[in-house]
């Protein structure tokens, strides 16, 4: 379980107030407009940044009044939407630098299919390969909390979806809380258990289990694409859909 209760000027305007309970593996997607609050709550939960308040993480103290826990004893993996990494390194050597376990380091690059890619440097490597590596760099630690920040924003729609993919595998291989934030609503009713809305630093609302989001209203082709109609919490929301992404969809509703 982790508990948060913190404060934090934004800007002259806005201030962070944020109570709010994580339970332990369960997969959060922070949302909101830009400058509500949300990477900076990422980074206050991960140390980077000072806050007033309590932080509590399976009943161990990160943050109180006159208490604050050096960045390097939180339990946490940090996947950043700029990746990162270091360019003199190879691909293994990034993951290596953060801990000596070969064996993990080949499991997770195995994965992600980067095997055949653990001697390139970060510079020869696609955008979506340097996401991947990220991640896995991210999880060197075998921490208990992954946070992202926007990490595959910046990707083409299908690596998204692979990414998304291995990002699910993770999260239940190695038991993680994992905390996104993301402005894409595929993405965060796809892969969390909760969405929580950011509104001027204080939640706005959030959804008990975004697994409800399945009650599908109607499902037609446009010119170029499909028009997916759904209704959640009283709310109707149309996405904009491939055949292959249609084709996905009816499958994972199917099993």
């Amino acid at each position: 379980m982790i508990k948060i209760d913190i404060k934090k000027e934004l800007n002259s305007s806005h201030k962070l107030d944020v109570k709010l309970n994580i339970s332990k593996n369960e997969f959060i997607a922070l949302s909101g407009k830009s400058g509500s609050g949300k990477t900076t709550l990422l980074r206050v939960l991960a140390g980077l940044e000072e806050a007033n308040g309590d932080i509590v993480v399976e009943n161990n103290i990160w943050l109180s009044k006159n208490f604050k826990l050096p960045v390097q004893k939180r339990d946490i993996g940090f996947v950043f939407q700029d990746y990162a990494l270091f360019e003199n390194m190879s691909v293994e050597q990034n993951l290596l630098f953060v801990q000596k376990d070969k064996k993990l380091a080949d499991e997770l690059l195995e994965i992600t299919e980067l095997t055949q890619l653990k001697k390139s440097y970060p510079k020869t490597l696609s955008g979506g390969q340097k996401q991947r590596v990220a991640l896995c760099r991210a999880l060197m630690k075998k921490p208990k909390i992954l946070l992202l920040d926007e990490a595959f924003s910046a990707l083409d729609y299908s690596m998204r979806l692979k990414l998304q993919d291995e990002l699910l595998i993770f999260h239940k291989k190695f038991n993680l809380t994992t905390i996104m934030v993301t402005h894409d609503q595929k993405q965060m009713y796809k892969l969390a258990n909760r969405v929580v809305f950011l509104n001027n630093g204080k939640i706005q609302d959030q959804t008990q289990d975004s697994k409800d989001y399945n009650k599908v209203i109607n499902i037609t082709q446009k010119n170029n694409y499909y028009s997916l109609v759904m209704e959640h919490q009283n709310k109707i929301v149309e996405f904009k859909l491939t055949k292959e992404d249609i084709e996905k969809f009816q499958y994972s509703n199917m099993n």
